[in-house]
């Protein structure tokens, strides 16, 4: 990609970024053009063409984003409150705006979400994927590390990626029930096997994980006992929204690997989630990313 090119990206990335953080405050055409230094006049047509959507509707998704998130996994959070986070002055106008998107008002999704509407709205869309900025910073920020073995309690997903969301919500619910593995004191992972941009939907596996001192053994809630095994790992901290870390992954396996001289140990790959959306907001979200390497 032409350096003209790579530095339109990542002045568009900027508005993303301030859209995101700002996400509670009045946001504007005139401020979001300043971010990105671009006129104010020609901004909404630029944004609208790497987007396919106007910085209003962009900025609506984000906050109705949150607000799913909320009511499934935020329960004592009444859904006025939620609305009012939402920037929405009335209960009526953010219900339409949330059914609209998701074909499910609050209260229903509430109790019954459609994590496949939502996925379909959020997968990739909100945000500007950075597979042809230049990374190479990011050779000084990957460290090896050895790791021992770390006892896990998990829930298996296998299927579509866009149900991972429910399998969340079932592995949470375990959690809070038995306080085996108590998210205040307990690591938390995930457990990768296969790419999801490069795997049909129905044999996605994916295994949600809590930090366990003990096997659990059989129970009502399907958690199996797994370890992830120690050893040298590659390790790269990232710094925001889930859907953006493909493109640290893919640097680690396509740029990172081969300069290094280090090899893959035959073990999947997991994360570390070092905190949750929407406890905190998703450009604060901090996931640590472990691929295996021989010893």
């Amino acid at each position: 990609m032409n350096q003209n090119k790579q530095q339109y990206i990542q002045r568009m990335r900027k508005v993303c970024e301030y859209i995101y953080q700002n996400i509670d405050n009045t946001l504007t055409y005139e401020a979001l053009s300043q971010v990105a230094h671009f006129s104010s006049f020609h901004f909404h047509r630029q944004f609208s063409a790497i987007f396919g959507m106007s910085t209003t509707t962009f900025i609506m998704k984000v906050r109705l984003k949150r607000a799913a998130y909320q009511l499934v996994f935020q329960p004592h959070k009444s859904i006025t409150d939620i609305a009012l986070d939402a920037s929405f002055d009335y209960l009526e106008s953010f219900s339409r705006a949330f059914k609209r998107h998701f074909n499910q008002s609050p209260s229903q999704f509430r109790r019954d979400p459609t994590w496949p509407d939502w996925y379909e709205q959020f997968d990739s869309k909100v945000g500007i994927k950075m597979k042809d900025i230049n990374n190479h910073a990011l050779l000084d920020e990957i460290s090896v590390k050895n790791l021992e073995t770390i006892l896990v309690a998990v829930k298996e997903h296998s299927g579509s990626p866009s149900l991972l969301n429910n399998t969340i919500g079932q592995f949470i619910d375990w959690r809070k029930n038995t306080m085996h593995s108590p998210v205040d004191s307990s690591r938390t992972f995930g457990i990768v096997y296969n790419d999801p941009n490069n795997t049909p939907a129905e044999q996605f596996r994916f295994d949600v994980c809590g930090e366990v001192q003990q096997m659990v053994g059989q129970n009502p809630f399907g958690i199996v006992d797994k370890s992830i095994e120690g050893g040298r790992y590659a390790c790269l901290r990232h710094i925001g929204p889930h859907y953006l870390m493909d493109d640290k992954i893919y640097f680690i396996f396509g740029q990172w690997l081969p300069q290094s001289g280090e090899e893959l140990r035959d073990q999947p790959m997991f994360f570390e989630y070092k905190n949750v959306f929407p406890e905190v907001a998703e450009h604060e979200l901090i996931t640590d990313i472990y691929v295996p390497l021989k010893d």
